[in-house]
């Protein structure tokens, strides 16, 4: 997870204005230069864009389109947002980009370990019921009308966009942002972000990327940044544990289980937040080489940190070195 660094500030003009809440399962936090008054009219704003976003992608909304989609027969058009046509564009994009190391039909597998909005306890499935899950699990089935903003699985499918939402919602709320004429901006929800422009008196803003420790919550690495979005993947914060065994969220959609490398975390900077989300998540269930050469191929910049006995190294794509090690 990716933090922001910020102080207090008072409310005259000119100043960091902070609009806060919860939405999509989890926090949000905008941070704008503005005056007061425009700050006040924007809060509704910023809350109505990240909600839009959720009631079209939920899967814990009935009525949601991943709902209605996942409820669909197959071979059977359904009519979505314009939005959710061009999030499940994007992530069908990165699926092929990652070999399918990034499955926006993983919903089944997610369900069956206890990581989705179905109740299960937390325990290992039986090697049966994986099997059964996989057999709907492959991303090639789902077809994208974008024009028409329809969506067709050719397949017993079901969607699973919140590797991905997430960062579509803050790309909303940064569009949102720069229409009404605010150019200094940094908006994070759960984690992922977009930024631009800086703080008064010309200071950057300055993230953190959060240690990979499942004990405690520290800063393991700060940045500075001015232009762009960020968005970290990790295996350390949401998993369980059965007979000494440690079960991350982070499913690897071509075995059915949680990864088991020696990877913990990925960071993502790249233009548009909805793509570094994925791309995160990729990373983090191709491991370190394999999410090195993608970086590589995708001119990304990316930040893994790889687990070395009892401590961690730092591996960084060439991207991110031309942009933060010159300046360290």
């Amino acid at each position: 997870m990716a933090w922001l660094l910020s102080g207090c500030s008072g409310w005259g003009a000119a100043e960091v204005r902070k609009l806060s809440g919860y939405s999509m399962g989890t926090s949000y936090a905008v941070s704008i230069v503005a005056k007061e008054s425009e700050a006040r009219a924007l809060d509704g704003e910023v809350r109505t864009a990240i909600d839009e976003v959720n009631v079209a992608m939920s899967t814990y909304l009935p009525r949601s389109d991943v709902s209605r989609f996942n409820e669909a027969p197959v071979n059977s058009w359904v009519a979505v947002s314009p939005m959710t046509a061009e999030v499940v564009s994007l992530a069908l994009e990165v699926a092929e980009a990652s070999n399918g190391a990034f499955d926006p039909t993983i919903g089944p597998l997610v369900n069956l370990w206890g990581f989705g909005p179905k109740e299960t306890t937390d325990q290992v499935p039986s090697e049966e019921d994986i099997e059964a899950a996989m057999a709907m699990v492959g991303w090639q089935a789902i077809e994208v009308d974008s024009a028409a903003s329809k969506l067709r699985k050719t397949e017993p499918r079901e969607l699973d966009l919140s590797a991905i939402a997430k960062g579509f919602a803050v790309d909303q709320v940064a569009d949102m942002l720069e229409a009404r004429g605010i150019t200094n901006y940094l908006v994070e929800i759960g984690g992922e972000m977009r930024f631009a422009g800086t703080k008064p008196e010309g200071e950057a803003w300055r993230v953190a990327i959060e240690s990979p420790d499942s004990e405690r919550r520290s800063v393991y690495k700060v940045l500075e940044v001015s232009e762009g979005s960020m968005a970290t993947s990790g295996d350390y914060r949401n998993f369980f544990e059965q007979d000494g065994m440690r079960y991350s969220h982070t499913l690897d959609p071509q075995s059915g289980y949680p990864i088991r490398h020696d990877l913990v975390s990925a960071t993502v900077l790249g233009e548009r937040s909805v793509l570094s989300d994925a791309y995160a998540t990729a990373f983090m269930v191709l491991g370190a080489e394999a999410a090195m050469a993608l970086a590589s191929d995708k001119d990304l910049a990316v930040y893994l940190i790889q687990r070395n006995g009892e401590g961690n190294t730092e591996i960084l794509s060439e991207r991110f070195d031309a942009l933060f090690e010159q300046s360290n």
